[in-house]
């Protein structure tokens, strides 16, 4: 606050103490008067010299406006309207997700990189917005650009820019992985004993497939072209690396490429890769054991051969508990099938421990879920018309009799339709049962199958991704532009898992993510914004970054100190 010396037309000097601050709408500073004085001839009546006493008065209530303690006065015309060049309401939320990004220093490896490049727009800036907005308000582009005033930063670039950043976050796709690898190991310790990897799928909403997205085993059952996407996790559920690959490629030929990149770009000693059914293949075997890697991959056990189903019903060997769960083990010597440098399919023998494990509540839920496709065949039964079926459904449990059992006679023209009994009880059989394969010969049965029941966590990055980050619909056609786009989810998804982990895991993706939208202050007058959401959640968010959520009343330049004090 300062002395303010108006000269009147009536040639007398008015003094009136006035506030300044910067208003936030156009950048420009403005003046409050927040007491009159009087003239100064009258006040000269009063006080020897007004202009230095009432300098003084203003300096001390520039000292007491700093206080805490005092009382906020402002006065609003009651026909106020809301000024739409102007974003009332902004979010502080993001503060969270910045501390993580400026502790992995990512904003440090664009700054370094753009030193080279003859452009005028910030990349750093551009990735932040794209990253925090695909937390926080995941859109297409064009909608974060037009939405980036929601956040309390001040970002200087067009959107022509953002496009053109793409092809430079593409560039430099491999670098910033490998950057960020090595912050995540220096600043957490990272552990990759054990890798978990894992493919998913995203389908596209075009009508014709191109050279990458292309036509594939969709996992969502639809028959839009698709791209692959392998992502690696380490033992604390944290992302590693991914890989996007051609829709058209089968799931267990995406993890080699992967692991190449991985040892050779991350230099890794030995690991134990980690992963479902769809990776257990011989080839994939064999390259782990040629590269002195291990493996834990799940087995089938209704669809393995008959001596392993003997093994996994017969109750000999079992280790039983309480609960009715139970497990065991043998070291075998099995043969998988590898292509030889002749390009030939030949066997080749391993030693192998195979593990088998008896779940009375997987037991349960896997009768739970028969029962209810049984009831949904038993309609399609009954709703067929003319002994014809509809297309639709699962024949699953459904058998086709052209003839009458109990006399042999043919039916004409049509098939006679009934539940498949005898596959229903060879199924119960192995209600329960499940199995994994591994090199780890000495490890102990529970050490192996509390390592694989670890993937649960990469199954729900990918959910994450999917239904909080909405990867997709994918709002970019170029290979360069979409290889961007699964970065910057990439990104975000690490981000997230920091902030559990952080938080203890009390807390899913969702919450974290509801809560740091919630975060937002809405602007009063004088720079001042008020917030008004506080909870537990949001102050061990503020805990994890060392942001006081809690008071109401923020000021902008506060609020800018908050923000610069995630960047250390």
């Amino acid at each position: 606050m300062f002395l303010k010396k108006d000269k009147r037309p009536n040639g007398r000097i008015f003094l009136s103490i006035v506030q300044g601050f910067r208003d936030p709408s156009t950048g420009k500073v403005k003046h409050k008067v927040v007491k009159s004085l009087g003239y100064l001839d009258e006040l000269e009546k009063e006080f020897k010299d007004p202009i230095a006493h009432f300098k003084e008065v203003a300096k001390e209530m520039t000292k007491e406006s700093k206080e805490a303690t005092r009382p906020l006065t402002f006065t609003f015309p009651a026909n106020d309207t809301i000024d739409t060049s102007f974003t009332l309401r902004k979010n502080l939320g993001f503060a969270v997700l910045s501390f993580f990004y400026h502790q992995l220093k990512i904003d440090d490896f664009f700054i370094n990189r753009q030193r080279n490049l003859n452009i005028k727009y910030s990349l750093n800036l551009i990735f932040q917005m794209l990253v925090y907005s695909r937390v926080l308000f995941p859109c297409s582009k064009k909608q974060s650009f037009e939405k980036m005033d929601f956040f309390f930063l001040n970002f200087d670039f067009d959107l022509p820019d953002v496009y053109r950043a793409l092809d430079y976050f593409n560039f430099y796709k491999d670098d910033l992985l490998l950057h960020i690898h090595e912050m995540v190991r220096m600043v957490y310790g990272r552990d990759m004993s054990n890798v978990y990897y894992d493919v998913t799928n995203y389908y596209f909403e075009i009508d014709m497939p191109d050279d990458f997205r292309k036509s594939g085993v969709s996992k969502e059952h639809r028959p839009n072209p698709i791209i692959q996407m392998g992502l690696l996790m380490d033992n604390s559920g944290l992302p590693i690396t991914y890989r996007l690959f051609e829709g058209n490629t089968n799931d267990c030929e995406t993890l080699m490429p992967v692991l190449d990149e991985l040892k050779d770009d991350f230099g890794l000693k030995r690991i134990i890769v980690v992963a479902d059914k769809g990776m257990n293949t011989g080839e994939n075997i064999a390259y782990n054991i040629l590269h002195k890697n291990g493996y834990i991959y799940s087995q089938t056990v209704r669809g393995a051969n008959s001596e392993f189903k003997d093994f996994a019903l017969s109750d000999e060997g079992y280790v039983q508990f309480d609960d009715g769960f139970k497990i065991k083990s043998r070291i075998v010597t099995t043969h998988i099938w590898v292509t030889n440098v002749s390009g030939k399919r030949v066997k080749v023998p391993i030693e192998q421990k195979q593990l088998v494990f008896y779940s009375p509540d997987y037991a349960k839920r896997a009768r739970f879920e028969r029962a209810k496709a049984v009831e949904k065949a038993k309609k399609l039964i009954k709703s067929s018309k003319n002994g014809k079926l509809s297309s639709r459904g699962s024949f699953k449990y459904i058998v086709s009799t052209p003839c009458d059992t109990r006399t042999g006679e043919f039916y004409e023209c049509v098939d006679f339709y009934s539940i498949d009994k005898e596959k229903i009880k060879e199924e119960e059989k192995f209600d329960g049962y499940y199995a994994i394969v591994t090199s780890e010969l000495d490890m102990p049965d529970r050490k192996i199958l509390d390592i694989y029941r670890g993937l649960w966590r990469i199954e729900e990055s990918f959910k994450i991704t999917k239904s909080e980050l909405k990867t997709r619909p994918v709002h970019v056609s170029t290979r360069e532009h979409i290889e961007a786009h699964f970065l910057i989810c990439f990104v975000a998804l690490l981000l997230l898992r920091l902030l559990e982990m952080q938080t203890g895991h009390k807390y899913s993706a969702k919450t974290l993510i509801n809560e740091m939208k919630n975060i937002t202050g809405t602007y009063l007058d004088e720079n001042y914004f008020i917030f008004d959401y506080f909870n537990d959640i949001v102050e061990d968010l503020g805990n994890v970054v060392g942001i006081d959520f809690s008071k109401r009343f923020v000021t902008l330049g506060e609020i800018r100190k908050i923000v610069a004090q995630t960047k250390k």
